[in-house]
């Protein structure tokens, strides 16, 4: 089994250019005086894992390179992998139940956008959470997240920089509200609420661009009011769209890897596109030794 420093030597470490500072192809003197005095406070604790250049940043840039308040983010944060089972969790767990859960609530990463990042598909608006419920519980659906987020994290992420040629961080998030009631939408926001959770104490700074199309009438101008409470970084990678949102999403993702229900000519039938994970973490030149994504169906 390869270990975290061959497999970080595989793939290229360093961002595409960016105006913003605080990622590996622009910081400042200040930010890499940070960057030195986390990784050496970390290495003090007894931590090893997980202290790489770009990692570190992404918990930089979440605690606006705050010393004291980001290393209490990574230690909490490597105390909930020790208590979830998250080193283990690619072998440990299996989403069994995911065929039938797809059709209720698909989620599904399908190739990737214009700037290297997996695309991931969620259709909030087919959600039926009590049928749901009768194949599977909430705390398996989390576990089932944060097995998606170790994916991504060591295997979708590397076969894309490689593919793309400079490190790609983050994911472009499609959220489709087609079809959705207030019925529906309170019945997942516990749900929902976790896995904001998950997501943002720990695995920070993984948001590139976020989609919501087929938004219903009002959703945009409740967005505005929520605005004024997020971090105007994260505001800039939200576009709220109603049902004409072909366009925005082709300056994003390329036609050919575009579902065709999109708008695009990635042409796949429906039980492909949710179960399948087509991207470059599927393709053997852009494997490294990491190894293959691992698949929580067998299609065969």
């Amino acid at each position: 089994m390869a270990t975290e420093e061959e497999i970080l030597a595989s793939y290229p470490q360093v961002s595409a250019p960016t105006d913003q500072s605080g990622y590996t192809s622009n910081l400042t003197e200040e930010q890499e005086q940070v960057l030195k005095q986390l990784e050496a406070a970390l290495k003090e604790l007894g931590y090893t894992k997980r202290l790489d250049k770009a990692s570190l940043l992404r918990f930089l840039r979440a605690r606006k390179f705050d010393l004291e308040k980001t290393k209490q983010m990574f230690v909490s944060c490597e105390a909930w992998r020790k208590e979830f089972g998250t080193d283990t969790i690619l072998t440990d767990f299996k989403y069994t139940e995911k065929p039938l859960v797809a059709k209720m609530y698909p989620q599904y990463y399908h190739k990737t956008d214009k700037d290297g990042r997996p695309v991931y598909y969620e259709e909030l608006g087919k959600v039926y959470l009590p049928d749901m419920l009768k194949i599977t519980s909430q705390d398996r659906m989390l576990k089932n997240l944060v097995w998606e987020y170790e994916s991504f994290t060591n295997n979708r992420l590397p076969a894309c920089s490689r593919k793309f040629g400079c490190l790609v961080e983050t994911s472009c998030t499609i959220l489709d509200l087609k079809g959705i009631s207030i019925s529906s939408a309170y019945q997942v926001v516990g749900y929902v609420k976790e896995a904001s959770k998950i997501g943002q104490d720990y695995y920070p700074e993984r948001m590139g661009k976020f989609y919501c199309i087929n938004a219903p009438f009002g959703f945009s101008t409740a967005f505005k009011l929520f605005k004024a409470f997020l971090d105007p970084v994260t505001v800039s990678k939200i576009f709220i769209l109603g049902s004409s949102y072909q366009k925005d999403l082709l300056k994003q993702i390329p036609p050919e890897n575009l579902p065709k229900k999109y708008g695009g000519q990635s042409d796949v039938s429906e039980q492909e596109l949710y179960l399948s994970d087509i991207g470059p973490w599927r393709e053997a030149e852009y494997i490294g030794p990491e190894g293959e994504a691992p698949k929580s169906i067998d299609m065969s």
